[in-house]
């Protein structure tokens, strides 16, 4: 599975981020490609602690299984309910937010070896090397999302 942790695949995703436009359509969802920044750079600043989110009440998504098979197998889901903390903030500019999310891209690089990540609000307790997964995961979903 890609991680953040790896410098290959922040430069990937960084190049993918480059090519998108901001009137890229969706291939699915209602966000614009501006909207998806904000909402990607805010799961990063979540990852890192700066972006506090409610826990959600889901066991289920805390089993070793479970949160193993959705960081490692089951592809996101199209449409999925999300954070409302993701999706609370308006787009900066264009040129900021796209730079904004490059450099929180950049910044797993610095983080990556930390000892103590923040929970995620559904799957619970996450390492650092779980966090470069689901991140990757999560920004991959949403650059397919608008065809980068």
């Amino acid at each position: 599975m890609p991680t953040l942790a790896d410098s290959a695949t922040r430069a990937t995703v960084v190049s993918r981020i480059a090519q998108l436009s901001p009137d890229a359509a969706p291939a699915w969802g209602r966000m614009t490609a501006p909207q998806m920044l904000a909402h990607c750079a805010d799961g990063l600043r979540m990852a890192y602690g700066d972006l506090p989110c409610a826990a959600k009440n889901v066991p289920l998504a805390r089993l070793g299984i479970v949160k193993w098979l959705m960081l490692n197998v089951i592809p996101f889901p199209k449409g999925a309910p999300t954070a409302r903390e993701l999706i609370a903030h308006a787009p900066a500019a264009w040129g900021d937010e796209r730079e904004s999310i490059v450099l929180l891209v950049e910044r797993f690089a610095q983080e990556a070896g930390r000892p103590m990540w923040p929970a995620h609000p559904l799957f619970g307790p996450l390492t650092g090397a779980q966090w470069g997964q689901l991140a990757w995961k999560h920004l991959d979903h949403h650059l397919r999302q608008f065809g980068v």
